[in-house]
């Protein structure tokens, strides 16, 4: 049986309560929408496979893997034919790379302060985290500096995070009026004065956005595993390979289901995944 997938990692959604974080996850995870969903107690789980690399990515729109521009072994510049005479060998048609996918890992966290130290926890240990706002209450991205700074203290450096701005159906014609109290102007100046890498605003309620916001978070995390930037070994990094020391058992993945008596107990402490 072939491997499910080639890394897990572990995301957080944070924001303040009433954003959307919860009705994001349950879009992308189980492909619907509730009007009356809840209000998170702690933390929620749900997971999801996605592909990463190419050839998925390339319908991302976020470059090439080297960014360096060269040109790769064995490619030329000019018809060989014309230069010298003779008729081109015929080429060996490339094999596209096999499609890496990668689980994702989701703790939807409370936004209210009264489980600020249970959702601070899950912040250990997290390789991307979606930071999310309502784009009509102005309050919820002002509180997005003070998030940022909590997760930034606590979560392992390099941690990959994009601003998401939920209720973009509230802007629409649909929604009778426009809502819109934060403009994309605002958010993507506040991310470029807070090293926020990218802003994108989705739509829980129509699902517009909500996969892209959640696959580029995957891409860039995949990235940094190609890129050397993890110790897949290590618990901390938020990232494991499939095989991986703690993710495998006899070549098959470990799952394991945490509540939040777990997350009481002092002895564990919300790493991946």
């Amino acid at each position: 049986m072939s491997q499910p997938w080639d890394y897990i990692a572990k995301l957080v959604c944070i924001g303040d309560s009433g954003t959307g974080k919860s009705s994001l996850t349950i879009r992308l995870c189980e492909g619907r929408f509730s009007s009356s969903h809840d209000v998170t107690i702690g933390v929620e789980f749900g997971s999801r496979i996605v592909p990463v690399g190419p050839p998925a990515s390339l319908d991302l729109g976020l470059g090439e893997l080297s960014g360096d521009g060269s040109i790769s072994r064995g490619e030329v510049t000019q018809d060989e034919s014309a230069t010298s005479g003779l008729p081109s060998p015929p080429r060996k048609a490339q094999e596209a790379p096999p499609q890496k996918r990668m689980k994702l890992s989701l703790w939807d966290t409370a936004g209210q302060e009264t489980y600020k130290s249970i959702t601070r926890s899950y912040f250990r240990g997290a390789s991307g985290a979606l930071l999310v706002f309502d784009i009509s209450r102005r309050s919820t991205f002002v509180s997005c500096t003070q998030w940022l700074q909590d997760l930034r203290q606590i979560a392992e450096e390099g941690i990959v995070v994009i601003l998401v701005g939920n209720k973009t159906d509230l802007a629409g014609r649909e929604a009778g009026s426009n809502q819109r109290h934060v403009t994309v102007q605002e958010a993507e100046e506040w991310c470029r004065m807070n090293n926020v890498v990218r802003y994108v605003e989705t739509s829980a309620k129509s699902g517009d956005g909500v996969e892209q916001a959640f696959l580029e978070v995957a891409e860039r995390i995949y990235r940094n595993i190609d890129a050397g930037r993890y110790d897949l070994n290590d618990r901390r990094s938020g990232v494991k390979g499939f095989g991986a020391s703690g993710g495998a058992h006899k070549g098959m993945p470990r799952t394991v289901t945490l509540g939040m008596d777990d997350a009481m107990k002092g002895g564990w402490t919300g790493y991946c995944c």
